[in-house]
């Protein structure tokens, strides 16, 4: 028996769980980053870029995560060194990606619109497993899916069972603790930019790679769901990947709701963004009587 509504939601959620899992250092190091969105798009932009002018996927992934590094680290720049504000230099990011984006778009392909990748063989699906349920969770998906699980269980390793991941951690509350080890905190929190930039990229050449094409605005919110996520798996990598895979499920079910119920299709559309509003509002309350 096959459940394609659990395959598809393990597609969705894939580029969430990247994007989540840069984020989660930066949170981790103190600093919130609401530039997600903004590195999502920049990594599936270059990444085609890459591949369109490289002809081959890896060189599309290695612009990819070039292109959000680099933005992750200008970002990490202008707050740390030049004491931004993270709000208003997070937002300057996603301002910018999605206008910067559509401007390269028609200089380098001479189009505003679908820019289509031709002669890029996409990536073969992995069969695992033919169990069912089993199958449509963890067979016949794209290498991407399988890559952003190993990510998940690398970055776990790395925040908590490195010397690294302990100092990056303790940047969050406990920064002067590493300046009496003559450690600068800051070091720790730019490295974290780095690594979420890097993450990013790879999320966003998931997008454009796996679909063939750069679609204007292709990240769709899901930088601003990634963020989310943070918060409703409490900030731990297991969570990440829980919270993940239930708004995957959700943004699943409006594409399949579109051909069951005799809805607006914008409001089945709209069905993933209202999820993301209610669980925020669900978070600040719980967060909010906590602190009482």
């Amino acid at each position: 028996m096959n459940f394609p509504l659990l395959h598809s939601a393990v597609n969705i959620m894939t580029p969430i769980l990247f994007a989540g899992m840069g984020g989660l250092f930066t949170e981790l190091s103190g600093m919130l980053n609401i530039a997600l969105e903004g590195l999502l798009l920049t990594g599936a932009f270059a990444a085609a870029a890459g591949a369109y002018y490289t002809g081959s996927l890896a060189g599309g992934i290695a612009a990819g995560i070039l292109g959000s590094t680099v933005l992750s680290c200008l970002l990490g720049v202008v707050i740390l060194k030049l004491r931004a504000n993270v709000f208003v230099a997070g937002l300057a990011v996603n301002l910018l990606a999605g206008g910067l984006s559509v401007v390269l778009s028609f200089h380098l392909f001479g189009k505003r619109g679908v820019v289509n990748l031709p002669g890029l063989s996409p990536l073969p699906a992995l069969r695992l497993t033919s169990i069912p349920v089993l199958a449509d969770l963890v067979s016949d998906h794209s290498p991407y899916v399988y890559a952003s699980l190993l990510v998940l269980v690398m970055g776990a390793v790395i925040l908590y069972q490195t010397p690294f991941g302990f100092r990056l951690r303790s940047c969050d509350g406990h920064a002067d603790a590493l300046v009496s080890l003559g450690l600068n905190p800051d070091s720790y929190r730019f490295a974290a930019y780095l690594i979420s930039g890097f993450c990013c990229g790879i999320g966003g050449s998931s997008l454009s790679l796996g679909l063939g094409a750069f679609v204007p605005n292709i990240s769709a919110g899901k930088g601003w769901i990634a963020l989310v996520v943070i918060f409703l798996g409490n900030r731990k990598p297991l969570g990440l990947l829980g919270a993940a895979f239930v708004f995957g499920l959700a943004e699943a079910f409006s594409n399949y709701a579109q051909g069951i119920f005799r809805i607006s299709a914008d409001f089945i559309l709209a069905i993933p963004n209202i999820f993301t509003l209610l669980v925020m509002i669900g978070i600040s309350v719980y967060t909010g009587r906590r602190e009482r």
